[in-house]
């Protein structure tokens, strides 16, 4: 059994790794599914998606998903995202999530018997970590099914359980 009824869980999804690793894999998230398999197999208490956007991009992508997650029951947590130059020129864009997820764990994690992230970023490890000294099980879901892995070898190994994204997406593949 990879969950228990029992357990008071909730999940933290990493949107941006979750993306990448769904389409590395070949396949679309339902977040409708998603959210109902875990109501379904945990005594679920909420789910958190963290994104950044930049915040003068009116026309995001993640703009629409955005608002139809917030309507279906995700909690979101937008991190501002900033557009600088670098040193060779090239514009890029800075707004990494995995410190916002790690306090909102933390901070959550009293009222949790177990905590499902899906992410492998390899900066939540020492997060990980302080959930299960508070005896919080930890399961992971992502993937080493790709050509590159979308999680950290020494995340992977802190975990209480990992799971492989691919062998429980048929649950909430999006079809149509």
């Amino acid at each position: 059994m990879l969950f228990s009824r029992n357990d008071k869980t909730s999940l933290f999804i990493d949107g941006l790794n979750l993306y990448h690793a769904s389409r590395a894999l070949g396949f679309e998230i339902d977040f409708k599914g998603l959210r109902q398999f875990f109501v379904e197999n945990t005594h679920f208490i909420r789910a958190n998606y963290y994104a950044s956007m930049i915040e003068s991009d009116e026309h995001s992508p993640l703009r629409p998903l955005a608002d139809w997650l917030v309507y279906n029951g995700y909690h979101l947590i937008i991190k501002k995202a900033r557009e600088y130059t670098d040193h060779c020129g090239k514009k890029r864009i800075k707004g990494g999530v995995s410190v916002d997820l790690a306090v909102d764990l933390l901070q959550q994690s009293k009222r949790l018997d177990h905590v499902v992230i899906m992410s492998g970023d390899s900066d939540l490890r020492r997060a990980v970590s302080a959930l299960q000294d508070k005896g919080i099980r930890v399961t992971l879901i992502s993937t080493i099914k790709t050509p590159q892995p979308m999680i950290s070898n020494d995340l992977r190994r802190q975990a209480d359980q990992f799971i492989e994204l691919n062998d429980i997406a048929h649950h909430f593949i999006r079809t149509g």
